[in-house]
């Protein structure tokens, strides 16, 4: 199944890509719509940035101009991350250059370097009067165009100067995020406290570079990429109050209705934080920033502040520019509770990452331990028949909860567990109890003597969570354990793709056991018109099936709720796979490619539409990236990550132990006294369509998604468990009612199955 999924999406890349040829701008065309006439500039803009500034050093007496700012303007976390876990200053003010992910490729993380300035050889020519180039241009240049995000660095230079404006640049680091094409801006001044008030009204945009805080550490001593940065609190907060001295001299000198935009640029040292995001000026409220970007109240990128750079000047955003301008709304209370809560906000992301990438090892070791002692518990089935159930019900409860785990990891973030002395203990204690409530549902009405039933309850709840989250705001995303981090910053909104894959095997399995209950009555003794009835009962299921379904596409898909493009491509023939088998019809590989294509077909479709949005989502960027040619690159990176994906052992080895599991314990009824998925087929009409269908989300999501095996390695994490949990009840409604256990050779010379199995 994995090599047709992967000839399917073969050819589905190569469908995109031969699409992006005659749906392109022809060449005459393009050069026209490239170069209309140049708008003329506006406003003024000085971009203040600051690395390693965050919003616990902002304080009323020790800060008192960026207090000011924050108390006038409006604020956000800012997430710095670029194309490394920790950004270097040089890395920031790239990103500024290119609005887009960018870096010095092999950099110490230290300081800008000093710019060349006239009087200085040039290997690219002198630099004007007044001016300075950033060193080693040609060569970041070259470098930022070859990585995966393909930089332009020098993009907002660039526009300002093809609109007649010119660029002033304070401090080194300004340099390389206001340098054009050549690497080039037209005044330059080495400090704050040199520009006087012509230099500041010289320009149109300014960039000035305080590197106080990051000083201070280079000062003490510390290396910026060790993993403990021991900077005492008292130099911090002397560093930070130097830096607000620095804010004060430009504040100064800059002309009356100059919008001011300051940003933390980077981080310091080798643990990764959200910064300090605030703008003062026309069109910023007090309150909170937001951006098209993150959809977020109080978080915006580092790449947003290229788009609102250019916003404030009036000029349009190049499609190489990928933020979104920032923009000011209104939050309750003052100053010093919107500080509290931008400083909470980097409490909840740091301590989310000192367990995130622990919990899935414990998550799948901890399944795998329950696979060895359900296969323990199999083993063990003779003696009285109170013990055989006691171990029966005590293994299916253990099940039940290791799949209602997932769910509860995204119900956790409803209490503010990061805010404890202790915050990783609080989280575990709340996952462990949000999975004990849902276990409790699953097993507190009748429907506990279902074999499938308290599946399904813990299926529907799963979904249903992540769906209601998405289509409010997404607030149970971020932060989370399965979720994702603005640290990260892959995504801010919608679902990411462990949540995908969770939400679409929860969405398939709750589809097919709801399905059983139309199946059920058809099959009802005294149903009226037996071959009638069954044929009403098959076509019932499918309408769940089709019900469920759409309503999963749509969840996952549309941009205003999971904005999710490989979702889709999982999701349509999975739910496909799962009414053709409920409805008892053959699934053909050529049936399988046909689905595929159909799921292609609908996320071009919602891309199309988002396309044609005043602020489209990533998938709106990728179909301008179809028209203009370029989705050939997106595709190739994205399966290029994907294939990378197979190297990564914390996942690969538990789902190669999932997998073993599933065929050697629950599958095979050779070695041990029962095969649990043959039982669990006889007590369930859809059991098997569910589970060859979630497996089908599993694989194509993973072939589809730049996660790769993180997707299977999800979806089994649900389904696994909860088919051992059903395999068990319907071990233990057979051993009730007297049914005997098949027996075993001790040492059969060759694999042997009743025909009820291979039937199975």
């Amino acid at each position: 199944m994995t090599l047709r999924g992967a000839k399917v999406v073969v050819f589905l890349a190569v469908v995109v890509a031969t699409l992006g040829g005659p749906f392109a701008a022809p060449p005459g065309k393009a050069q026209a719509a490239a170069a209309p006439a140049a708008p003329a500039i506006r406003g003024r803009v000085v971009i203040i940035g600051v690395p390693g500034l965050l919003w616990k050093d902002v304080d009323r007496a020790r800060t008192p101009t960026l207090w000011a700012l924050a108390d006038q303007g409006a604020g956000a976390g800012l997430s710095v991350r670029t194309t490394r876990v920790n950004t270097c200053p040089t890395d920031g003010w790239l990103t500024l250059s290119a609005g887009q992910r960018a870096r010095l490729a092999h950099g110490d993380c230290a300081l800008p370097s000093a710019p060349i300035v006239p009087g200085q050889p040039s290997p690219t020519g002198p630099p004007p009067a007044g001016g300075a180039i950033a060193p080693g241009w040609p060569a970041i240049k070259s470098d930022n165009a070859d990585i995966s995000y393909h930089s332009e660095v020098g993009l907002l230079g660039t526009a300002v100067h093809a609109a007649g404006g010119c660029t002033l640049a304070v401090g080194p680091g300004a340099v390389f995020g206001l340098g054009d094409g050549g690497g080039r801006v037209d005044r330059y001044v080495p400090s704050p406290d040199r520009a006087t008030p012509a230099d500041w009204a010289s320009c149109p945009v300014a960039a000035v570079d305080v590197d106080e805080m990051f000083r201070a550490y280079l000062d003490a001593g510390v290396d910026p990429h060790g993993d403990q940065v021991p900077v005492a609190d008292r130099k911090r907060a002397a560093a930070a109050a130097a830096a607000d001295r620095r804010v004060a001299q430009v504040l100064a000198g800059v002309p009356a209705g100059t919008t001011v935009l300051v940003a933390g640029l980077s981080d310091i040292g080798v643990q990764p934080h959200l910064r300090v995001a605030a703008a003062r000026g026309p069109g910023f409220a007090p309150g909170l920033l937001t951006s098209s970007a993150t959809r977020r109240e109080g978080l915006v990128t580092l790449t947003d502040l290229t788009s609102t750079t250019l916003g404030v000047l009036g000029l349009p955003q190049p499609k190489e520019a990928v933020g979104s301008p920032w923009r000011s709304e209104r939050a309750g209370g003052g100053t010093a509770a919107r500080v509290d809560r931008l400083a909470d906000q980097d409490r909840a992301a740091q301590a989310i990452r000192a367990v995130q990438t622990s919990f899935y090892s414990v998550l799948f070791v901890t399944q795998l331990v329950l696979y060895g002692l359900a296969a323990l518990a199999l083993r063990r089935l003779g003696g009285a028949p109170r013990s055989r159930t006691r171990i029966l019900g005590g293994t299916r409860v253990i099940a039940l909860l290791a799949g209602a785990v997932p769910c509860a990891s995204f119900l956790a973030a409803l209490l503010p567990w990061w805010r404890a002395a202790h915050p990783t203990p609080v989280l575990i204690g709340t996952v462990l109890a949000f999975a004990g409530l849902l276990t409790g549902l699953a097993l507190a009405g009748p429907w506990r003597r279902s074999a499938f039933v308290p599946g399904l309850v813990i299926t529907g709840a799963t979904a249903l969570v992540l769906a209601l989250d998405v289509m409010t705001g997404s607030v149970l995303q971020l932060n989370t354990l399965m979720g994702y981090t603005a640290l990260v910053a892959g995504r801010f909104y919608g679902f990411g793709n462990q949540a995908f894959s969770l939400f679409a095997t929860a969405a398939v399995l709750t589809g097919a056991w709801l399905a059983e209950f139309p199946l059920r009555a058809a099959r009802a003794p005294g149903a009226a018109g037996r071959w009638t009835s069954y044929r009403d009962g098959r076509a019932a299921a499918l309408g769940v099936v089709v019900l469920v379904g759409v309503a999963a596409v749509a969840v996952d898909g549309l941009p205003a709720w999971g904005s999710d493009f490989g979702g889709v491509l999982a999701i349509v023939p999975a739910f496909a796979v799962l009414g053709m088998m409920v409805t008892g019809q053959r699934v053909s590989p050529l049936k399988l490619g046909l689905f595929c294509l159909a799921g292609a077909v609908l996320v071009l479709f919602i891309s199309y539409l988002n396309a044609q949005s005043s602020n489209p989502t990533h998938l709106g960027r990728f179909w301008q990236d179809l028209m203009d040619g370029d989705a050939w690159g997106v595709i190739a990176r994205k399966f290029r990550a994907m294939l990378g994906s197979l190297g990564y052992w914390p996942f690969t080895v538990p789902l190669a132990a999932a997998i073993g599991f599933l065929f050697f314990v629950l599958a095979r009824p050779t070695r041990w006294r029962a095969s649990l998925l043959h039982r669990a087929y006889e007590h369930s009409l859809t059991m098997r369509a569910a589970l060859l269908s979630a497996l089908a989300v599993g694989v194509i999501g993973t072939l589809a998604n730049d996660s790769g095996l993180v997707i299977l390695s999800v979806a089994f994490s649900l389904a696994t468990p909860l088919m051992l949990a059903a395999g068990l009840r319907s071990l233990e409604l057979d051993l009730d009612a007297g049914t005997a256990l098949p027996e075993v050779p001790e040492a059969p010379s060759e694999p042997t199955e009743s025909p009820s199995a291979e039937r199975s």
